[in-house]
C-alpha cells in the first residue's frame, strides 16, 4: 500500500519567507509556487509549504536525506534554523538530527549510506 516517500507538507504563517528559506536551504527554486501552495522538487520526492498553516514540532517527522549530516546540521542551523536533536549516530553508519525551523516545524534530516535511490518507485 505505502510506496515511499513522495511528498512532505509543512504549514507556515508566512509564506513568502518560508519560500524564501526553503529556496536558500535547499539550493532551488519552487517549481509550483502559487498562494495557496508552494512546491520544491528534491532528489525525486516533493517539499510543500502551505500558508496560514499550524507550525508543530510534534507533527509528521519525515526525515531527508543528506551526504552528511554534520554539515547540514550545521547549515540549517546558519540558515536559522534552530537546534532540537543534534546529530546522533543510531548505528550501522546511520546519522540524524533535526532542527526547528524558522516556522516552528521539525525538519529531520539523515545521513544513511544504505538508502538505494534505485529503489524508488
Amino acid at each position: 500500500m505505502i510506496l515511499g516517500l513522495r511528498t512532505v507538507i509543512y504549514p507556515v504563517n508566512d509564506l513568502a519567507r518560508a519560500k524564501a528559506w526553503y529556496a536558500a536551504m535547499l539550493s532551488v527554486a519552487p517549481y509550483f509556487d502559487e498562494a495557496f501552495y508552494v512546491g520544491f522538487s528534491v532528489g525525486g520526492f516533493e517539499l510543500g509549504l502551505v500558508p496560514e498553516g499550524q507550525a508543530s514540532a510534534h507533527g509528521p517527522q519525515p526525515l531527508w536525506g543528506v551526504a552528511n549530516a554534520e554539515i547540514a546540521y550545521q547549515k540549517l542551523l546558519e540558515l536559522g534554523a534552530t537546534a532540537l536533536e543534534v546529530v546522533t549516530d543510531v548505528g550501522d553508519g546511520i546519522r540524524v538530527a533535526a532542527v526547528l525551523d524558522p516556522f516552528g516545524n521539525r525538519f529531520g534530516i539523515i545521513e544513511n549510506p544504505h538508502f538505494r535511490p534505485q529503489a524508488i518507485r
